[in-house]
């Protein structure tokens, strides 16, 4: 993952971006449901951002977030690791 990507969804999930580390099977299911969370906030984010806005809120802010990759799009594959070590009921372990 891009170290851009991989902190922020470390601090979705309210956990120190470590080279080494474990996420344990009891506490991947609530760690996917704040990154999917995380996922839906983004998208109706972007999408009240890219209404039509008034003169006085301006489009730059709309039109910098409307460039960035919906978080979304970039952390599914992280998103679907997880999952699949929730279903099977392992701890999603990394060494870097």
């Amino acid at each position: 993952m891009l170290s851009d990507l991989s902190e922020r969804i470390f601090t979705i999930l309210g956990k120190p971006l470590e080279q080494r580390g474990i996420l344990t099977a009891a506490e991947l299911p609530n760690l996917i449901w704040l990154l999917e969370s995380a996922i839906i906030q983004d998208q109706q984010q972007r999408q009240s951002q890219t209404q039509p806005q008034t003169q006085s809120q301006g489009a730059h802010s709309s039109s910098a977030m409307a460039k960035g990759d919906p978080l979304g799009r970039r952390a599914f594959p992280f998103l679907e690791l997880m999952k699949q070590a929730a279903a099977a009921q392992e701890p999603l372990v990394w060494d870097i």
